[in-house]
């Protein structure tokens, strides 16, 4: 047999079923959040970069290499279409600014960077700087 919980009066009943609705604000869907996904693979002589950058011009793509340190910038731009008595009732596109910087383990040459945009995947190419391997050191 079930247990019945017996409530003093009516104003109880309320104050319990709605205890903790307001201590949390009400949940709105998240927008997608822009995410700039990279894979770095390494040889002998480079690194070989490829970033996903879908949705972005060529014209909105930067990247900047100083020493080590490698930094990817996109805009990501939302066309305005609207046609007349048309109302948008829900869009899953974004909008906005996306970058990435990360450190590589040895100076990249500037000079001999080359990048190459094609199909949403941004590849690179970043020729190590001669002259910059380590060695080992002997302990006297």
């Amino acid at each position: 047999m079930a247990n019945l919980t017996r409530y003093g009066n009516f104003d109880s009943l309320f104050d319990d079923l709605a205890k903790g609705f307001w201590v949390k604000p009400l949940a709105m869907p998240a927008a997608e959040e822009l995410k700039l996904k990279v894979d770095v693979k390494e040889d002998d002589k480079a690194y070989t970069v490829h970033a996903e950058i879908p949705g972005v011009k060529k014209e909105d793509i930067q990247v900047e290499v100083h020493g080590d340190q490698v930094s990817i910038r996109a805009e990501v731009k939302r066309e305005k279409e609207e046609k007349k008595d048309e109302k948008l009732l829900h869009s899953e596109r974004y909008y906005g600014m996306v970058s990435r910087s990360f450190t590589l383990p040895t100076e990249v040459d500037d000079k001999g960077t080359v990048a190459k945009y094609k199909d949403g995947v941004l590849d690179l190419t970043l020729p190590k700087k001669a002259g910059n391997g380590s060695h080992r050191v002997s302990v006297q």
